[in-house]
């Protein structure tokens, strides 16, 4: 099944959003610290409810530790800079689908780590979708690819 992968997130309500989609698509969510909040903050636990409980998080300290799990899975980093529409790729199950920091993205680095950059497209003057959302729409096309969703 796909993994999702937080970039060290900022807000913990999105956080604990995107904690819940994963739970009810049994998906495994990978948070890549540091974070803009602690992982016991009552907000994400606010929105997670007991979703939290019911998921699979895995959490790495840094960026080059979540490298080193991912050895022999295709990373896809959804960027608002990325050429190519998400809806031409294909994707497979052992992917590993990486969303950015609310606030600025990524680094380079991990634009140059990634196998694939992909984009959710938006009219002309929009700026992006939040983070939330934007795991929602890719992961359903993944699901969809996959014959996950019925």
């Amino acid at each position: 099944m796909f993994n999702i992968a937080l970039y060290q997130p900022d807000i913990p309500q999105n956080t604990a959003a995107i904690i819940r989609l994963c739970s009810c698509f049994d998906t495994t969510l990978e948070i890549i610290e540091p974070c803009g909040f602690h992982l016991d903050d009552k907000r994400l636990k606010k929105v997670a409810m007991d979703y939290l409980d019911k998921s699979k998080i895995i959490t790495y300290k840094s960026y080059e530790k979540f490298l080193i799990n991912k050895k022999k899975s295709r990373i896809i980093l959804m960027t608002t800079k990325a050429k190519k529409n998400y809806y031409n790729f294909i994707f497979k199950p052992k992917d590993t689908i990486l969303f950015g920091r609310e606030s600025e993205g990524v680094p380079r680095i991990v634009h140059n780590k990634s196998y694939q950059r992909l984009k959710i497209p938006l009219k002309n003057n929009a700026r992006s979708l939040n983070i939330a959302m934007t795991v929602a729409i890719t992961l359903s096309e993944a699901l969809k690819q996959n014959s996950f969703l019925k």
